[in-house]
């Protein structure tokens, strides 16, 4: 059966006027939300970051669902964003967990542990070749890699394949725990590591429910006062819906990513059919218990591919986690959301009904287990069917379904909220410095990896177009006084 994408956006409700005013509004307490918030605050403590979370607390969805591994960047496309922010964000990560582990203060464990790629067949070791190329291309940061025979790396792993012909070692490679990171990331919103605290805070158990452009009545003259730009961004705390007003509004939502800026396009009077689609990959992974995999690196086979040539999936591999267990995942599997899924209205909480969420446990049958022990015995024979156990799955974001021809990037899309009916959608710098919306869509892996480094960039964005160099501090209340503390 064809895999269908949904085309869906936030709940259509009536506007509400803001009552109070912040500087920044992350949407999405994720690791990539949670890194963006912490670099604002950091750059600028005396503006109000404040991150708005649906679940109870972070890590929920995406973040905490994956492999945890730390990519070296070897994979994707020389000038792509995933590249260039999984090379930069790989050093920031090891010098963020360096730091935190000396301060003794919300320690991030890490391990570098290295990953061996390997293959059997001429064809593997060919891709192999070809990944070394490639990778020593990447510039001032590219990764380490070292080729190795099918003898060398059953040196270095001793329950290898004796089918393995060639091996690709990447030595910068390394896994990191998905939770300390994102509690040090929350911790310093705060506390900042120089004592200072800064106006910031993560706000749990709301939902953004609808978002319109603010054009105030002022002029665009040089020196204006742009207090009144940006957007009115209506949130939902149980029954109660507060409308905020937000200079700058950044989506890092993950699988609910598209929602938002679909929610614009169906304000600007634009058909369904144009919306972002949103297609979900799940992947599911497996404890083990057992001889045949006593690794000290992680191990993955030569990578799946797409009809059309883009890579989909690194394969069933083998990684550890922090303290050593061995793990095996993610297989690939294609969902379809049923009929009705892009209008589903969850009657309780009055958001939408994500209808993902029932597969985000792993099959765990008996067929499953089997073709995931078939796939690791290609590279590991001596794993055990039985030491094989359902752990957990998580869902990817993707903006491109199985049949795509093309690998897909991350997207960082930069709208302002003037004029925003004369903007392409899949607008990739921040055209004015009025209030900005900044998208991130498509941020799958290695997005843990790149999150710092795609923190930078917001921040970066935001110092050049939104904010300069040096600000002062910024009033909060848009008409009347009122608290902004006592709403979060």
């Amino acid at each position: 059966m064809a895999v269908r994408p949904l085309r869906a956006a936030l709940p259509s409700g009536a506007y509400k006027a803001p009552e109070l005013r912040v500087d920044h509004l992350v949407i999405g307490a994720g690791v990539v939300g949670l890194a963006i918030a912490n670099a604002l605050a950091r750059r600028w403590p005396e503006k109000s970051t404040y991150v708005v979370e649906r679940h109870a607390q972070h890590c929920q969805e995406t973040s905490s669902r994956n492999s945890e591994v730390i990519h070296a960047g070897i994979y994707y496309p020389p000038d792509s964003l995933k590249t260039r922010l999984c090379l930069r964000g790989r050093d920031l990560l090891y010098e963020r967990a360096h730091v935190a582990n000396e301060r003794g203060v919300s320690p991030i464990s890490v391990k570098r542990v290295g990953k061996l790629v390997v293959g059997d067949s001429p064809a593997a070791a060919a891709y192999l070749e070809r990944l070394h190329a490639h990778s020593k291309s990447l510039g001032a940061l590219a990764p380490h890699t070292q080729l190795l025979s099918g003898a060398e790396a059953r040196e270095l792993e001793p329950d290898l394949s004796p089918n393995t012909t060639a091996a690709l070692l990447s030595p910068n490679t390394g896994i990191v725990s998905a939770h300390d990171l994102m509690a040090n990331l929350e911790s310093e919103l705060y506390s900042l590591p120089n004592g200072e605290t800064p106006d910031a805070q993560v706000v749990y158990g709301t939902s953004v429910v609808r978002i319109d452009p603010h054009e105030p009545r002022t002029s665009l003259k040089r020196g204006a006062d742009k207090s009144q730009e940006g957007w009115v961004v209506q949130t939902q705390t149980g029954g109660d819906t507060d409308a905020l007003l937000a200079r700058v509004v950044i989506n890092s939502s993950g699988l609910n990513g598209p929602r938002l800026l679909n929610s614009l396009l169906r304000q600007m009077g634009e058909p369904r059919d144009a919306w972002i689609p949103m297609y979900f990959l799940k992947g599911s992974y497996a404890g083990y218990r057992g001889p045949g995999a006593h690794a000290s690196h992680l191990i993955y086979p030569t990578p799946n591919f797409g009809g059309g040539g883009a890579m989909h999936s690194l394969g069933t591999h083998l990684t550890l986690d922090i303290d050593g267990n061995v793990r095996f995942g993610p297989d690939a599997e294609w969902l379809s959301p049923p009929d009705g899924a892009e209008d589903a209205i969850d009657a309780h909480t009055g958001v939408h009904t994500d209808f993902w969420a029932k597969e985000l446990a792993p099959e765990g049958s008996d067929a499953w287990l089997d073709n995931m022990h078939r796939a690791i015995r290609a590279y590991l024979p001596g794993v055990r069917r039985e030491g094989l156990a359902p752990a957990y799955s998580g869902i990817r974001p993707k903006l491109c379904g199985p049949d795509a021809t093309t690998a897909s990037d991350f997207n960082i899309l930069f709208h302002s909220n003037r004029n925003l009916g004369q903007q392409p959608v899949w607008q990739k710098e921040l055209p004015d410095a009025n209030g900005a919306l900044i998208n991130l869509l498509g941020i799958e892996s290695p997005g843990l990896t790149s999150s710092l480094a795609i923190a930078e960039l917001v921040a970066d964005a935001l110092a050049e177009r939104i904010w300069g160099k040096i600000s002062a501090r910024a009033q909060r209340v848009v008409e009347e006084p009122g608290d902004l503390g006592a709403w979060a």
